[in-house]
């Protein structure tokens, strides 16, 4: 059975240059309770896709309430679209020392 997906969260969206643009997608990896890589950059609009394979459920939760996963079971994967550039620092709220940090750059042309 194909793992669950939950929707795409869209954030800034106004800050998207031009929505025909295809974005780039990159993977955080929860594995051994830790985000892998704890940093990440990501240009803005770029895709960030959360794939859980621990044995234990975890969550993803921004520190400044921007954004927030549903509980992610053994193989689950949630993303979230950033359109806004800035820092994210981000936990799991079932584990809240495992942390990591989304880092935003402005895409070209945004001022």
């Amino acid at each position: 059975m194909p793992a669950a997906v939950a929707a795409a969260v869209l954030l800034g969206a106004a800050a998207v240059p031009n929505a025909a643009t295809a974005t780039t997608v990159q993977t955080v990896e929860i594995s051994g309770f830790a985000f892998n890589p704890a940093v990440l950059n990501v240009t803005a609009g770029d895709t960030i896709r959360f794939v859980n394979h621990d044995q234990e459920a975890h969550t993803v939760v921004a520190q400044s309430g921007a954004f927030t996963s549903s509980g992610l079971d053994t193989n689950d994967q949630w993303t979230v679209r950033i359109t806004k550039p800035g820092k994210y620092p981000y936990f799991c709220s079932l584990h809240p020392y495992m942390k990591g940090t989304i880092v935003v750059r402005a895409a070209r042309g945004m001022h």
